[in-house]
């Protein structure tokens, strides 16, 4: 499965706007994560209304715990 991740980026600091990452997969959107300064976000395609919301703290403690680890590329 091939996936397709745009960035739009108007600076460098996640300032008071969010950074929105575009993630599709084989052409077809999954949805938009939402990078804030406070939080992270889900918001799935075909879905303009709900988002998920998580502390940066509790994505984290998921990654620690759910995430896949890989050795990091030098």
């Amino acid at each position: 499965m091939a996936h397709e991740v745009t960035l739009a980026l108007n600076s460098k600091f996640v300032l008071n706007k969010d950074v929105e990452v575009a993630v599709k997969a084989d052409g077809k959107s999954l949805g938009t994560l939402l990078i804030s300064k406070g939080n992270i976000e889900w918001r799935p395609s075909k879905n303009s209304v709900n988002k998920k919301r998580m502390s940066w703290t509790k994505f984290a403690q998921l990654m620690k715990d759910e995430g896949e680890t890989v050795l990091i590329a030098k």
